[in-house]
């Protein structure tokens, strides 16, 4: 006797015989052969991630391909392919065989780099399809201890009547945080000068060394000098305040400002939608679970997980924010 087909399929399997439409599906019962989820994944599955092991975004993505391991009795392999700013794994993602047995994990920079480099070998709206923004990774603003300000408003004030004279750091040039501080300082009104660095330790030797005012980085990646008082929170970027934490927002002085670094999941564009959906539904099965969104929020993430089409429209938005940011900064990648 052949197995019952996955809850989620006969929904789509009565949805069809209704007559009732439903976005990005055909109206004919869903089967491997008809471009349906089927009986996916037939086989195993590659989870590419376009950086480097290590770190939150690498925890996340292991976290949550062991768990749909299990649930779809598939191995999901992590595959690393770092390099260019994302853009070697992300177009490894857009080339491969669009049938959901690879797909890629992505952050801010999938939105950022049409605009910050010069030629990009995949084009992020024609060539990839969004299947889940899995999270928000919150960000941070923190100073010296020995700073003559301790609130964004007093930063604020301090930095218009000493123009120029701030200097900040950051993971590097083009990344969330840099984009971050230069919207912050167009909203705000003032200026300081920007010091790149080829990742967040970097910075922070600079600032605890007294040679930089701030850092914008990671909530979690400062927190625990924040714990130990050797740097000072100044505020975090989020429409909302981190759980557990009562440290301010920069909304709570610039009502609507807000930045987090995204993580999401892509596939290549041609990909099916049913097999695209199915993907949705069971990352986002997964973050459901307690003990999960406890995992990822320890890594300074809010959980997300929306739908492909919230997904995409989301990238997109991002692209128009960013690209107007970048072109008034003049930001160019390194």
């Amino acid at each position: 006797m052949k197995p019952l087909l996955p809850s989620q399929d006969r929904r789509l399997l009565l949805l069809a015989g209704s007559g009732l439409a439903l976005s990005g599906f055909a109206a004919a019962a869903p089967s491997a052969s008809a471009g349906g989820a089927g009986d996916y994944p037939k086989a195993p599955v590659k989870l590419i991630v376009p950086f480097a092991p290590g770190g939150p975004t690498d925890t996340v993505a292991r976290l949550i391909s062991l768990k749909l391991q299990e649930m779809w009795g598939q191995p999901v392999l992590v595959d690393y392919k770092p390099g260019a700013g994302t853009a070697i794994g992300v177009d490894f993602v857009a080339k491969a065989p669009a049938d959901g047995l690879i797909f890629g994990m992505v952050n801010s920079s999938f939105a950022v780099n049409p605009s910050l480099r010069k030629s990009l070998p995949y084009d992020t709206v024609k060539d990839l399809a969004g299947i889940t923004q899995i999270a928000n990774l919150q960000l941070a603003i923190v100073a010296r201890p020995d700073a003559p300000f301790s609130t964004l408003a007093e930063l604020i004030a301090y930095a218009k009547k000493n123009p120029g004279k701030l200097s900040y750091g950051t993971p590097g040039a083009g990344s969330t945080t840099h984009l971050g501080a230069e919207l912050l300082k167009r909203e705000a009104g003032f200026d300081m000068l920007h010091a790149p660095f080829k990742g967040s330790a970097p910075a922070h030797t600079e600032l605890l060394g007294g040679r930089l005012d701030l850092v914008f980085d990671p909530f979690l990646s400062v927190l625990p000098y924040v714990k130990a008082g050797r740097m000072k929170m100044i505020a975090t970027l989020g429409e909302k305040r981190v759980p557990g934490y009562g440290y301010p927002t920069v909304a709570e002085i610039l009502p609507g400002f807000h930045v987090s670094a995204l993580l999401g999941f892509v596939a290549p564009r041609a990909t099916p939608p049913a097999v695209v959906a199915k993907i949705q539904a069971d990352t986002a099965k997964v973050l459901r679970e307690p003990e999960m969104r406890r995992r990822v929020e320890e890594q300074g993430m809010e959980v997300v997980a929306s739908t492909p089409a919230q997904f995409d429209a989301f990238v997109q938005s991002e692209m128009k924010r960013w690209s107007r940011v970048i072109a008034e900064a003049g930001i160019q990648a390194e």
